[in-house]
C-alpha cells in the first residue's frame, strides 16, 4: 500500500511541475516554434537560391534538434526563474538565457531571409547587444558570391 501511495504522490508532483512549466513558459514555447519554422522556411528558400539540393532527412533532423535544444534551454530558464537574478519581480537570468538563444535564432532567420532576397548585409546581434554599437554597425556587409562562371 505504501508503494502505491508513493507512486501516486510522485506522479502528482511531476504532473504539477510539468503543468507549471507549460503554463509559465507557454508564450516562450510558442515563440520558439514560430522562430524555428521561420528559420526553416527561409533556410530552404536561401538554399534553393544557392542551388543546393534540399535533403528532407537533414531538414527534419536539424529541425528536431532545434526543437529539443530549445526545449532544454526553456527548461534551464524555467529552473533559473527564481535565481539570484530576480529584480523587481522579473527573472533576469531566465529572460537573459531565453533572449540569448532566441536572438541567435532570429539572426539566423533574418540572415537566411536576407540571403534569399539578395540583400548585401547580415545582422550581427552580438555587436548590437554589446551596447557599443548601434544598428548601422551591427549590419555587416557581405560580398556577393560568384557562381562557377565567375559571374555574380
Amino acid at each position: 500500500m505504501e508503494h502505491q501511495s508513493l507512486h501516486e504522490a510522485t506522479q502528482a508532483l511531476l504532473s504539477s511541475l510539468f503543468s507549471d512549466f507549460y503554463i509559465s513558459m507557454q508564450w516562450w514555447i510558442g515563440f520558439a516554434i514560430a522562430l524555428i519554422f521561420a528559420d526553416l522556411r527561409f533556410g530552404i528558400m536561401a538554399a534553393k537560391k544557392r542551388g543546393e539540393k534540399i535533403r528532407g532527412s537533414r531538414m527534419r533532423r536539424r529541425t528536431m534538434n532545434k526543437i529539443l535544444d530549445y526545449g532544454c534551454w526553456l527548461f534551464v530558464a524555467y529552473t533559473c526563474r527564481h535565481s539570484v537574478g530576480v529584480v523587481f519581480g522579473v527573472p533576469v537570468v531566465s529572460v537573459a538565457c531565453i533572449l540569448y538563444v532566441y536572438l541567435n535564432e532570429l539572426s539566423s532567420a533574418g540572415n537566411n531571409y536576407a540571403e534569399y532576397k539578395g540583400l548585401p548585409w547580415r545582422i550581427n546581434f552580438r555587436k548590437l547587444l554589446s551596447g557599443r554599437h548601434d544598428l548601422e554597425k551591427a549590419l555587416e556587409e557581405v560580398e556577393p558570391k560568384k557562381d562557377n562562371n565567375g559571374e555574380d
